[in-house]
């Protein structure tokens, strides 16, 4: 079939302030980065790889201005780090309207040989590490009374079975009932909390650490028998971000085929 056609943007966010984790580099992150943009934004960047981050954010501000584009070394595993992030978006662009938990963390091991140092540091940045952006922004939300939209990236392994991804399959799980959880409470504050769930969006970072052997099966497994560009999810993203999703909460959208 024939290549997606990217769409351009139509200030689904003009004004609004965002802030975007793991937002480095070519992944959905930086994905997401870009389509805020496009879609007229104003944008803070978090990412723990502080040299990929000032890259990615130098080349944003030149494309779309230094005035729309701010960043700040983030990893969510520390709760000072992750105020300072929300913090700067309130002092660069005077709001804080859009938080995108896109911080992550996988791997590959048989739960008989997983160690614990293992388990636990995929759950403290993919659970835990959207568990304190999501109730830092809250907070924030709360006090200022503008309502606003959290958008967690959650992954298709919540739902289904995979070997060798017990730690990231129960933490994208978790972030899913996470989501579905704090869409409840966030109601009275005028706050809305969805999920996406990609499948595989490839970029070549993950390419490099990917055989050709798996990234064959997972992508037979797709009806369009490719994977997704991460500017696809990205898209999704932007979608519950806008007024266009003023009515869902709680949700987890499912960005492939094989949510089941």
């Amino acid at each position: 079939m024939p290549p997606p056609r990217y769409v351009p943007g139509h200030d689904l966010l003009a004004g609004r302030g965002a802030v975007i984790t793991a937002a480095a580099g070519a992944g959905i992150g930086g994905a997401t980065a870009r389509r805020f943009l496009e879609e007229g934004a104003r944008i803070v960047l978090g990412d723990s790889h502080a040299r990929r981050l000032a890259e990615s954010a130098e080349a944003l501000a030149a494309e779309f201005g230094a005035d729309r584009v701010a960043a700040l070394p983030c990893d969510v595993t520390d709760e000072e780090q992750v105020g300072a992030l929300l913090e700067l978006a309130e002092q660069r662009h005077g709001r804080l309207d859009i938080v995108v938990n896109n911080a992550g963390l996988g791997g590959t091991a048989d739960l008989v040989e997983m160690t614990d140092e293992q388990w636990s540091k995929v759950l403290d940045v993919t659970l835990n590490g959207t568990f304190r952006c999501t109730r830092a922004a809250l907070r924030r939300m709360r006090r200022t009374g503008r309502g606003g939209v959290i958008v967690n990236n959650a992954s298709v392994v919540g739902w289904r079975a995979q070997r060798g991804q017990a730690h990231y399959a129960a933490a994208k799980a978790g972030v899913m009932a996470l989501t579905r959880c704090a869409a409840v409470e966030a109601a009275a504050y005028g706050v809305r909390i969805n999920a996406v769930a990609p499948s595989l969006a490839m970029h070549p970072h993950l390419v490099k650490v990917t055989t050709p052997e798996l990234l064959a099966e997972l992508t037979e497994r797709e009806a369009f028998g490719r994977y997704a560009e991460p500017w696809e999810v990205a898209n999704v993203i932007v979608f519950l971000a806008g007024d266009y999703a003023s009515y869902m909460t709680g949700e987890t959208v499912s960005v492939s085929s094989q949510h089941a």
